[in-house]
């Protein structure tokens, strides 16, 4: 059993909902980022995505935008990222760290290498908005021979066989995008995503988590009560964007830690 899902069982056997924030690595500063893991964690966090900086982000709304123009304006790049992970878990060996991005730097660093590199470092999951299901069942095994999970996004457009193919390669959880479009846009229907889920558990086994338009602890919790986790990241950036750099990690644990109480409450 990996990292990811140790971490979701035991939440469902304690009937908790996950809690997966989103920052991206390099942003606001490289210095920062180990520090914003740790602040995540000491707010509640369970799983952590960890943005890989792109040149271009398409799933990706403005405000990620900026966080990963921002990254790459730092000169951060797929080998820091792994060496972000690699420095966070010399202080924290149970949390959950997934990578998520797009595939152009694991191509150019090569998938094998990726993935043994990856694994030595602590990653625990890797979610690549555009490798399609049908094109990585290797990648998949690969990764989960070495323990690690391949996770998949599915939209308010996915079908039924697109749901299916997910459901066959898919470990740890899947990320339903709750929107339609990019990343921080929207807002959210609750009584389409809670008409969506069901659809989801009949081709997927695995815990569902839901991103895409949870800002608050207020629609942290509606979306929660229909779904295993939630995912919220453009709202920290934003908070990031916003916060001088030296009060960064203590304004987002703060933050978390409202969600936190949210969901538990």
């Amino acid at each position: 059993m990996s990292r990811i899902q140790a971490c979701l069982a035991a939440l469902a056997a304690k009937q908790k909902k996950g809690l997966i924030p989103f920052i991206t690595a390099g942003d606001p500063a490289p210095e920062l980022t180990v520090p914003l893991m740790h602040a995540l964690v000491a707010g509640g966090a369970d799983i952590i995505e960890l943005g890989v900086p792109f040149s271009d982000p398409m799933a990706d709304g403005p405000v990620i935008q900026r966080a990963s123009e921002r990254a790459l304006l730092h000169g951060v790049g797929l080998r820091d990222v792994l060496q972000f992970v690699r420095e966070f878990r010399s202080t924290n060996s149970t949390t959950p760290v997934v990578l998520m991005g797009y595939a152009n730097p694991i191509e150019r660093l090569g998938q094998a290498n990726f993935i043994a590199q990856a694994a030595a470092d602590g990653v625990d999951g890797v979610l690549v908005v555009d490798y399609p299901p049908e094109e990585c069942e290797e990648f998949a095994a690969m990764m989960q021979h070495s323990g690690m999970d391949t996770i998949f996004l599915l939209a308010p457009t996915s079908t039924d066989e697109r749901i299916a193919q997910v459901g066959k390669i898919a470990s740890g959880y899947v990320y339903y995008v709750s929107l339609k479009g990019v990343t921080g846009s929207g807002s959210l229907d609750l009584d389409a995503v809670a008409s969506m889920i069901p659809r989801i558990k009949k081709h997927v086994k695995i815990p569902v988590g839901v991103g895409f338009g949870i800002r608050d602890g207020a629609t942290a919790r509606a979306i929660a009560s229909v779904s295993d986790a939630v995912v919220i990241g453009s709202r920290i950036i934003q908070e990031l964007e916003n916060t001088p750099r030296e009060n960064a990690a203590a304004a987002v644990q703060a933050f978390i830690s409202g969600v936190r109480d949210a969901l538990d409450a």
